[in-house]
């Protein structure tokens, strides 16, 4: 009884000291949706600076995928590079500069797509971001929140955006939202409810130079 009793008295300790190992991944997580619709791909090579930035914070461990949204975006043909860094420094810079490579020629070649297909990218993002297992997802979204979809596509349904922040970067302001401001404000409305319903956060940064706000807010 006196054994008993010491080991579960040893056993209690034990539990005190160390308590339970933290399962949670401290990993980040980063999808970036580049929209190249109509005149908005002539901004995209200011996305440039924002990938070059998260080139240089993300850590071994963390992952990032950059994608851009076209005509329907549901789709990994639309993912122009996706990585998880090593725990290796020299590989993870390796990796870093292959990445970047392979953003850079995209950008230098990039066409305009015929629609805007925002809510399947979204779709895409969510699910890399989920497969990474990664404890801190972030959805950057690189576009002026324009949606026009194809005729045959559906996407009038709610998101599953669980743990998921999305920012919203450089939302430039239309020719009609000139005319009628009200559709600008509607339009960053309308996407900060469809993320929020669906358990994500929601932020619309445009000022480009303050980066050091886009993981860390």
């Amino acid at each position: 009884m006196i054994r008993q009793t010491a080991g579960l008295l040893l056993l209690l300790f034990l539990l005190l000291a160390y308590g339970c190992p933290d399962t949670t991944s401290h990993a980040r997580g980063v999808f970036m949706l580049l929209d190249t619709s109509g005149t908005y791909k002539d901004e995209i090579s200011r996305a440039q600076k924002i990938i070059y930035y998260l080139l240089g914070t993300l850590q071994s461990g963390d992952s990032l995928a950059v994608a851009r949204i076209d005509s329907a975006s549901f789709s990994e043909k639309d993912i122009i590079a996706q990585m998880t860094f090593d725990q290796r420094p020299s590989v993870a810079t390796r990796q870093k500069y292959i990445f970047r490579k392979k953003v850079d020629d995209f950008i230098n070649s990039a066409k305009s797509s015929d629609y805007t297909d925002i809510t399947g990218g979204i779709l895409q993002a969510v699910e890399y971001l989920n497969e990474t297992g990664a404890g801190r997802k972030n959805i950057l979204v690189f576009s002026d929140l324009k949606e026009e979809l194809a005729k045959e596509q559906i996407r009038d349904f709610p998101l599953k955006m669980s743990n998921c922040k999305v920012l919203a970067l450089n939302v430039t302001k239309l020719r009609s939202d000139n005319i009628d401001p009200r559709k600008y404000y509607e339009r960053v409305e309308n996407w900060r409810k469809r993320v929020e319903n669906g358990g994500g956060s929601w932020k619309v940064i445009n000022d480009l130079e303050r980066l050091d706000r886009i993981l860390h807010n």
